[in-house]
C-alpha cells in the first residue's frame, strides 16, 4: 500500500533538475475565430526531469538506494525545487510577514499555510503541505510571535497559534518549504560516461496530493 514517507531528495540529486508547474486547459475552437478555453484542473501540478547532468559513482548509488527504499512510483517523499522553496524571492531569507494566512475572528487558531502568486490581472493561492516547521515564522498583526507561540502540524502544513488572533488582525507566515512527490517511472536507466562517472537516462518527478 502506498505511504508519504516524511524524508527529502538528498539535494545535491536536485541538481540540474527541469521542470515546474504544468496546467491543463482545454481549447475548444469556435467557427467565428474565437477560442473556449476551460481549466480543467483547479491548481497547477508539477514536474521535474532529474536526468541530464554528469554524476558520480557516489551520486549514482545515492539516488539508485532512494528509489529502491520508495518501491520506484509507490511512495511519496519529500522534493525541494531549487527554483521555488521559499515563501519570499529565492535570494532573500523568509520573514514573518511573507504570505497571508488569513484574518482572525476571535476564535480561529488554525492557520493553513499559503504561498500567493500573482498579479494586477490575476492570481493563485497555492496550499503548503511540507514546510520546513524549523523555518517557519509567523506575524500577528504588525508582532512577530515567538516559536513558543505556535505550532507546526505536517503534512497538513496547518499553524496553530496559542492564542486566537483578535478580529480583523491580519495572519502572516513566512517559511521554507518542499513539495510531495513520487518517482514517475518504476525504472532506472543509466549510462556510464566515464570511468567514474554517469548519468542516468530518465528520472521523471511528479507533484502528488496528500
Amino acid at each position: 500500500m502506498s505511504a508519504f514517507h516524511d524524508i527529502r531528495l538528498p539535494l545535491k540529486l536536485a541538481r540540474g533538475a527541469v521542470g515546474g508547474p504544468e496546467r491543463q486547459t482545454d481549447v475548444v475552437g469556435l467557427a467565428n475565430g474565437r477560442e473556449v478555453r476551460i481549466a480543467s484542473l483547479a491548481a497547477s501540478r508539477r514536474r521535474w526531469e532529474l536526468a541530464g547532468a554528469l554524476r558520480s559513482l557516489d551520486e549514482l548509488a545515492l539516488l539508485t538506494a532512494f528509489f529502491e527504499a520508495r518501491l520506484g512510483r509507490l511512495h511519496a517523499f519529500r522534493f525541494r525545487d531549487p527554483a521555488d522553496h521559499k515563501s519570499c524571492a529565492p535570494s532573500a531569507v523568509p520573514g514573518p510577514g511573507d504570505q497571508l494566512l488569513g484574518t482572525g475572528d476571535g476564535s480561529r487558531t488554525t492557520f493553513a499555510l499559503v504561498k500567493h502568486y500573482g498579479d494586477a490581472a490575476g492570481s493563485h493561492a497555492r496550499p503548503i503541505r511540507l514546510p520546513d516547521p524549523s523555518s517557519v515564522r509567523v506575524q500577528v498583526g504588525p508582532a512577530e510571535l515567538a516559536a513558543s507561540g505556535f505550532s507546526v502540524s505536517v503534512p497538513d502544513g496547518t499553524v496553530t497559534l496559542a492564542t486566537a488572533p483578535h478580529v480583523g488582525a491580519q495572519v502572516r507566515a513566512g517559511f521554507v518549504f518542499d513539495v510531495p512527490v513520487r518517482f514517475d517511472t518504476d525504472r532506472l536507466d543509466v549510462a556510464l560516461d566515464a570511468f567514474d562517472a554517469g548519468r542516468l537516462v530518465s528520472v521523471p518527478l511528479v507533484e502528488v496530493v496528500l
